[in-house]
């Protein structure tokens, strides 16, 4: 073929991924075959890692898994879902396996366990549930293969009801990945945070972490080239990390260099009680932290700019009846390199409400990256929670384990109003699933607390899918009182990537020569 063909042929392609059609003429004249812009296809795999939920003796966890109804083809039918061959389809899976401990600085607890692992998802739109107690319920990995694979998510929910990790502890299990960003951990001495280094293949993975104090890096010691061997799970104490003087507010970076590890904080203070972190958002200009609790008695927000030029954030309340500016705090400078926080008292006054960051000058954009710091209740009966900056949902975002009593879905609309379509799956134990269109005006905060299948039994998942307008963000808040104190913990919703692009390469080049 000759060169000229080629790079006609390499033109062609690069149109059609722009306008999502071309076509091209031959030198001798001939038109050559249209290329189609790439499809959206299910996903055929998913993985998902979840750590080590705790190690208190009266640790109660509940694992549910789920899978939402997907349009995708059934693999058991010969379609794309699955791995197997149109003779032979292999039969769509979800599993989770238990795996290996290992210790690392802070003493924390080795060895494997023999605990059980949830129950396996059967069918999509079915939640499953499992409970695993104690100190021995170990870290899981696993995967979804086929028709559970797109959208599959597996929320752990822990209540410690005693003790210096006191607190309901929520996370939904996240993928594996190479570079993860935490704001608003901390080494300060009342503050026991361990970052967990969960490795879901087959191989082994080498990881580094740093650590981002008010001052800029800390000197840390034991931070590189950390092993996470294959299937295994590594906990890590960031006071032991460093020599430098305790930090309330700490930014650490998680990435690896060689494999992909599932990475989360778990953060327990001796007055507050104890909840994940989970991994902020993408460093990104514009920042959307929903879902803070409308009885919410201290709020701290911290960010972090990963780029070399500072940051000037405009801070807002996005409440239900529109979006305010904080008298507590108008904007917030954050130094390249360094941590910045502030506190937020007073900041919701009875409204469910998200916060928004922006910068104050719209022609300097710099990525930051952020997380608050929620307080309920005051004194003994306090409880702490913690919102990641989140994206916005693409195409369909789930939330699994939400119950009849103490669920609070919020619904954030920045730029233009938005409709989506929130859907309450079946109970675990039974119940019809129920849907419901929701419309969030420009610059509020909508919050749902009555959307619960009828006939429910047991715990069920939200499903959020955008169905027109602007850019939507959420959370869910699952509230647990236990003995006077607000135990809460929220999770954001994250895009599920249930749909991959699939280029076509399929051509009829006969024409050419």
């Amino acid at each position: 073929m000759k060169r000229t063909t080629l790079s006609l042929i390499a033109g062609a392609t690069a149109l059609a991924a722009v306008t999502g059609f071309a076509s091209l003429t031959t030198p001798d004249g001939a038109a050559a075959p249209q290329v189609k812009a790439p499809t959206r296809l299910p996903v055929e795999r998913a993985g998902l890692a979840c750590p080590v939920p705790s190690t208190s003796e009266v640790a109660e966890t509940l694992y549910t898994s789920y899978t939402p109804p997907s349009g995708g083809t059934d693999p058991a039918k010969g379609g794309t879902g699955g791995s197997g061959t149109a003779d032979k389809p292999a039969a769509a899976t979800a599993q989770l396996r238990p795996a290996a401990s290992t210790t690392t600085s802070g003493g924390a607890p080795k060895g494997g366990t023999k605990a059980k692992a949830p129950a396996t998802v059967t069918a999509p739109g079915k939640p499953v549930t499992a409970e695993a107690n104690g100190p021995s319920a170990p870290a899981l990995t696993g995967a979804a293969t086929g028709t559970l694979a797109p959208g599959w998510t597996v929320q752990q929910t822990t209540v410690v009801s005693a003790g210096g990790a006191r607190g309901l502890l929520g996370l939904s299990c996240g993928a594996p990945d190479t570079d993860f960003w935490f704001p608003a951990a901390s080494t300060a001495k009342e503050r026991q945070d361990y970052v967990h280094l969960t490795n879901p293949d087959d191989t082994a993975a080498v990881a580094d972490i740093e650590l981002y104090g008010p001052e800029g890096v800390l000197k840390s010691q034991f931070t590189e080239g950390i092993p996470v061997p294959a299937r295994s799970t590594v906990p890590v104490l960031l006071s032991t990390l460093t020599g430098e003087a305790a930090q309330q507010s700490v930014t650490v970076h998680v990435t690896t260099r060689s494999g992909r590890v599932g990475a989360a904080i778990g953060s327990a203070d001796e007055k507050l009680g104890s909840d994940w972190l989970a991994a902020s958002a993408d460093p990104a200009s514009t920042a959307v932290l929903p879902g803070i609790p409308a009885d919410a008695t201290a709020v701290r927000l911290v960010a972090f700019v990963p780029g070399e030029d500072d940051a000037d954030l405009k801070i807002q309340l996005v409440t239900q009846s529109g979006t305010i500016v904080p008298a507590s705090a108008r904007s917030l400078h954050v130094k390249s390199g360094m941590t910045a926080s502030v506190e937020l008292p007073d900041l919701t006054r009875g409204e469910v409400g998200s916060l928004m960051l922006s910068p104050s000058d719209p022609k300097k954009p710099t990525p930051v990256v952020a997380a608050l710091r929620v307080v309920r209740g005051k004194g003994n009966g306090a409880e702490v929670a913690f919102v990641p900056a989140t994206g916005a949902i693409s195409a369909r975002a789930t939330i699994a384990d939400n119950r009849a009593k103490g669920t609070t879905l919020a619904l954030t609309a920045v730029g233009a109003a938005a409709q989506v379509k929130v859907t309450a799956s079946a109970g675990s134990g039974g119940g019809t699933p129920v849907t419901k269109t929701v419309t969030v005006k420009a610059g509020t905060t909508t919050a749902l607390t009555d959307l619960v299948p009828a006939g429910l039994k047991g715990s069920y998942a939200l499903t959020v899918e955008p169905v027109s307008g602007g850019k939507v963000y959420a959370s869910r808040t699952l509230a647990v009182p236990l003995d006077g104190t607000p135990m809460f913990t929220v999770q954001t919703f994250v895009d599920d990537r249930g749909t991959v692009e699939v280029p076509s390469a399929r051509q009829d080049l006969g024409v050419l020569d």
